[in-house]
């Protein structure tokens, strides 16, 4: 291997890494702030290509489907709640969040689809459907038995995660798909061809982790999310909705899982069931950073990505295998250094 192959392969690597912090900063924060390890993620990678890919092709995206059956099992799951426990004022936010913005998005795509408007409409788009699912899924699936433990949780994920795999080949086929890049743009840097899907991707997530870090830092409801992954407890004693913060935590995983639809999805062919071998990549680096450490999720994500890019070239056969190996030093190390103990029961 020479210098300049070795570039290649750390530019590679830093791409696909970029895309993969999206991800595993998306599993520490719904984590952290609900204990769900939320197998799913990935899946968002896969429906918000897909969905891109029919937009393109003029055709309604099959997303918007399973968009409908989650908003109206959300709405009744919320207004039964409402009834029962005699909220009723709390009937218009809920119609106009369970029912109303999905069925606006739903509407939109359905209409806009077969007019081709520009790609960044398109991706805007997609991103707002991709985005809506969360909240939903967080309402239909987790939020009934949001005080389970945290293997009854992960149980509810895996279910979740083939619901939705299965439901993919049906709304969007066995074919994969591939997107055009956002910029035709080529420059060269020494050995390295830099594109302008590569500067895309980079410029998106460094944009995400500022975004990130400003909304937990100079907002409220991003201190409340801090608060209730601290200390759920505390947090609710404080007047923090803890399901109000799932929601959210939800809402922002949902999105940064769409944005890296949006991005790979240029870069590699996208089937319906490849969302979860890119998730399982993000959980490796979220792993890295313990599943609570941002910035560590971000660093373990680049490192998934540099190892990946090696493999391939060394040993293209076994570039998976060697991607989860790593995830057993780090879990050797922590639990090394850390003193075990019982989970809290609320």
């Amino acid at each position: 291997m020479d210098f300049t192959i070795a570039a290649l392969l750390t530019q590679d690597g830093v791409i696909t890494g970029a895309v993969y912090a999206l991800l595993a900063m998306g599993i520490v924060l719904v984590f952290s702030v609900t204990r769900v390890i939320y197998v799913p993620q990935g899946d968002y990678v896969a429906y918000a290509a897909l969905t891109m890919a029919a937009l393109q092709a003029g055709k309604t995206p099959g997303v918007i489907w399973l968009v409908m059956i989650l908003s109206f099992c959300a709405t009744l799951m919320e207004l039964t709640l409402i009834i029962r426990t005699q909220r009723f004022t709390k009937i218009p936010f809920a119609l106009s969040k369970y029912l109303g913005i999905p069925v606006l998005l739903t509407l939109l795509a359905y209409f806009l689809a077969p007019m081709q408007v520009p790609i960044y409409g398109q991706a805007v788009l997609t991103l707002c459907l991709i985005t809506c699912m969360g909240p939903l899924l967080y309402r239909v699936a987790y939020r009934p038995v949001a005080n389970a433990s945290v293997l009854v949780l992960l149980i509810i994920s895996v279910a979740v995660h083939l619901a939705i795999t299965g439901l993919g080949l049906i709304l969007f086929g066995a074919e994969g798909s591939r997107t055009p890049a956002y910029s035709d743009a080529r420059f060269t840097l020494g050995p390295l061809q830099i594109t302008g899907q590569s500067i895309w991707v980079l410029a998106a997530t460094a944009v995400s982790i500022i975004g990130l870090y400003v909304f937990f830092t100079h907002t409220l409801p991003g201190k409340a999310l801090q608060a209730t992954s601290v200390n759920r407890v505390g947090a609710q004693l404080m007047g923090i909705r803890s399901n109000d913060a799932g929601s959210q935590a939800f809402f922002l995983s949902a999105m940064m899982g769409g944005l890296s639809g949006l991005l790979i999805a240029p870069i590699t062919t996208i089937f319906y069931d490849t969302g979860f071998l890119i998730g399982l990549k993000g959980f490796v680096a979220a792993i890295v950073g313990g599943l609570f450490s941002y910035p560590l999720a971000a660093v373990g994500a680049l490192l998934v990505g540099l190892i990946e890019s090696f493999a391939s070239f060394w040993a293209s056969a076994f570039k998976e295998v060697l991607v989860f190996t790593l995830i057993l030093p780090v879990l050797l190390w922590r639990s090394m250094r850390t003193h075990h103990s019982e989970e809290d029961e609320e």
